[in-house]
């Protein structure tokens, strides 16, 4: 019986089927599947964009600082509380961005330094003087006029930085400056209408 049983189960047909590898080793499939794809990363336009624009935003905040003592205007207070909120937020979510990546993160008062380049829109020393000087309807009418021109510069980055090769690959700066664009199309809009309603 014994001897009948070994012949038996020598002769006994083997199944083909897929080879299971035992816990741990990669199977083949795997082994031949390429390596996942990299997130993307950044280039440097990435980082000259988020760098110009902490400044950018930086002004944006000083010239609403200046509107609180100047102005009478319940809708003015309004549009500065929405820009101080938005923008004061960016600024950190740009400085986190940078530091993430090990890329130098300006502060907030870099665009003072003597050799800061200003970035679109941006107010020279002279122009942010003269609204500092202004008050009453004056301040307001000089304050939106600026006000639309700095945000248009913030336009004209974004589309700076869309047109480089290879940059806002990284979904974090694709949607910030998709936000931007989107945000400050509205409010351009909308100091355009207060504009003519003064």
């Amino acid at each position: 019986m014994i001897g009948a049983c070994a012949v038996a189960c020598q002769s006994a047909p083997t199944r083909s089927g897929p080879a299971v590898a035992p816990p741990g080793a990669s199977s083949p499939a795997a082994a031949s599947a390429p390596p996942p794809a990299a997130a993307p990363g950044f280039v440097e336009a990435d980082v000259r964009f988020m760098q110009g624009m902490i400044g950018h935003h930086a002004q944006a905040l000083e010239m609403t600082s200046l509107l609180k003592t100047r102005t009478m205007r319940d809708d003015m207070k309004l549009l500065a509380l929405r820009i101080e909120v938005s923008q004061r937020d960016e600024i950190k979510l740009m400085q986190q961005w940078l530091r993430d990546r090990a890329q130098p993160a300006p502060d907030e008062h870099a665009h003072h330094a003597h050799d800061a380049k200003l970035m679109p829109g941006m107010l020279t020393a002279e122009e942010m003087a003269r609204l500092a000087a202004a008050k009453g309807p004056e301040f307001d009418r000089l304050f939106l006029e600026r006000m639309i021109e700095h945000h248009e510069g913030a336009l004209v980055m974004v589309r700076e930085l869309m047109s480089h090769p290879g940059a806002a690959q990284n979904s974090e700066i694709f949607a910030f400056a998709s936000d931007v664009e989107s945000d400050q199309s509205m409010e351009i809009n909308r100091m355009r209408a207060m504009l003519m309603a003064k």
